[in-house]
C-alpha cells in the first residue's frame, strides 16, 4: 500500500517522538520500528529521517550522542528531552482533534444517504 507523503510527513514527528519516549534509539532501530509498527505499511527512508531528527535536534526535542553498538561500532543515538516530551504530547492533542474529525467523516459516508440526511 501506498501511503500520500503529506500524511507521512504529518505523521513523521510524532512517530519518532513517541519511539524516542519508549527509550533512546538510533536511526535504523526507528526506521525499523516504524515499519514494525505500521505492519510494514510504512517503509521509510534514512533520507526521510535524519533530516528529521536534524530538525527536531536543532529544535531542542531530541539530543544525540555517540555510543558503541554490540557489534563495537559508533552510532549515533537519540533521546527525547523534556521539550521534546511537550511537544508530544501537544500532537497527540492535536492528533486526536483531527483523528475524531475524520472518524465522524467516515461514519457519515459510511451510512445509506437518507440517513446522512436525517430522513432514514
Amino acid at each position: 500500500m501506498h501511503i500520500d507523503k503529506d500524511l507521512v510527513a504529518a505523521s513523521a514527528t510524532p512517530l519518532v517522538l513517541g519511539i524516542l519516549a519508549d527509550g533512546e534509539s538510533y536511526g535504523y532501530a526507528i526506521l525499523k520500528r516504524v515499519n514494525e509498527l505500521s505492519g510494514g505499511r510504512m517503509q521509510w527512508t534514512d533520507g526521510m529521517l535524519y533530516p528529521l531528527l536534524h530538525r527536531l535536534e536543532r529544535l531542542g526535542q531530541v539530543t544525540s550522542s555517540w555510543q558503541s553498538g554490540d557489534s563495537g561500532r559508533r552510532r549515533k543515538h537519540y533521546a527525547i528531552t523534556d521539550s521534546g516530551r511537550a511537544a508530544l504530547a501537544e500532537r497527540r492533542t492535536q492528533w486526536a482533534v483531527v483523528a475524531e474529525a475524520l472518524g465522524q467523516v467516515w461514519r457519515s459516508v459510511e451510512r445509506p444517504p437518507d440517513a446522512a440526511k436525517g430522513w432514514a
